[in-house]
């Protein structure tokens, strides 16, 4: 078995332009090997490092110095350090602290963006950013499960003789969800109405306070609540979730031309592929594509957006989004796939905010 000295040894030996090499550096953060083979993680310097591509490339080949030609290189993972949100944020009169208001998006149920928005938003407080999430998914509330919270009820405080529901923070997210107010067994039967004043309450009186993002976790399809969230708060950008099957991207089209409609006018930050491929745990190599390949690839350079997240079907995303553990906190391909997805995330607002003017609230009269 090699061993994570020998590892590092061979690795010393690469060189970090500016610097001593990549060992010395601190840019090897784990370091080991399986029966599958040597599996690494790099750490870049910074944001977009122009010498990432040929490091892994220069770590492949002394390895393989190292330890013979047919020395079996597993992975070699590279943690990204976020960028400087440089430009002036976009923000809301409702909420006035909230720097990113992103809206979690999907045309039909069942696609998984539940289990995208809660692990999506605790990369990004993993990554060093103040995270918020709002479960609008009013009828079919997934975040109390999630979190492991399904018996949380939150607490409220009065300021200036307001009152404000004071959200649950785990895992360094802040949380409301409809959840948190009705009894987990129980449907709720609300018409349109009551569940935009519910969403508007949760937006005005939760005690959200400063944060970098708050990514709302919309319902399927488009609804009233998808017109309420615009109407209340200017919305920094959409990200659409699909799964590659065709029924999913037919209705995918029509939540992204949704938000390019010239009254709502929401920038698009992306697509985001669930259930690209199913990997079993004992073939970890293996990629069998079940629902299609390329689906939202090729839906993206249709609509001219990119494609920010692929998500891999994996039987511990199911098991971790059950027991109350998103899958990113693990160290699994699943997440990494939600850490790259965090990344993307932050430099699209980043790019949007340079780029376009805030997002107005949508005025229907």
């Amino acid at each position: 078995m090699i061993t994570k000295e020998d590892i590092l040894q061979a690795l010393a030996t690469i060189p970090y332009p500016g610097g001593e090499n990549i060992v010395s550096e601190g840019m090897v953060e784990t370091a080991g090997s399986t029966p599958e083979g040597i599996r690494i993680t790099l750490r870049a310097k910074r944001h977009k490092d122009p010498a990432m591509s040929s490091i892994k490339h220069a770590c492949v080949q002394a390895l393989k110095e190292q330890f013979g030609p047919d020395t079996v290189i597993n992975d070699i993972a590279v943690i990204v350090p976020p960028p400087q949100i440089k430009t002036e944020p976009v923000r809301s009169e409702m909420l006035p602290g909230v720097k990113n208001i992103i809206a979690i998006a999907s045309g039909k149920g069942g696609v998984g963006k539940s289990t995208v928005a809660v692990n999506a938003a605790v990369a990004l407080a993993r990554r060093g950013y103040s995270v918020g999430l709002l479960d609008a998914d009013i009828f079919g509330p997934s975040a109390p499960k999630m979190f492991d919270a399904v018996t949380y009820r939150p607490d409220l405080k009065k300021v200036d003789g307001k009152d404000y529901v004071i959200p649950l923070e785990k895992y360094g997210v802040k949380v409301l969800s409809v959840g948190f107010f009705v009894d987990p067994d129980d449907a709720v039967v609300w018409r349109g109405p009551m569940a935009s004043n519910f969403l508007k309450q949760m937006i005005e009186q939760g005690d959200w306070g400063e944060l970098d993002f708050l990514l709302v976790d919309l319902p399927p399809g488009t609804s009233d609540i998808h017109l309420t969230l615009v109407q209340e708060v200017g919305v920094t950008g959409a990200i659409i979730v699909s799964t590659p099957q065709e029924v999913a991207l037919a209705d995918a089209i029509k939540g992204i031309s949704m938000f390019r409609t010239e009254k709502i006018n929401v920038p698009i930050l992306g697509l985001v592929e669930n259930m690209a491929w199913f990997t079993p745990a004992e073939l970890p190599e293996n990629r069998y594509y079940i629902f299609g390949k390329e689906g939202c690839k090729n839906l993206a350079e249709k609509m001219n957006i990119p494609l920010i997240g692929q998500i891999p079907i994996v039987q511990s995303i199911c098991e971790s989004g059950d027991s109350g553990l998103p899958a990113v906190l693990g160290d699994t391909e699943p997440a990494r796939a939600f850490d790259t997805l965090a990344a993307a995330i932050i430099e699209r607002t980043d790019d949007r905010n340079r780029n376009l003017d805030p997002t107005k609230r949508v005025i229907i009269k």
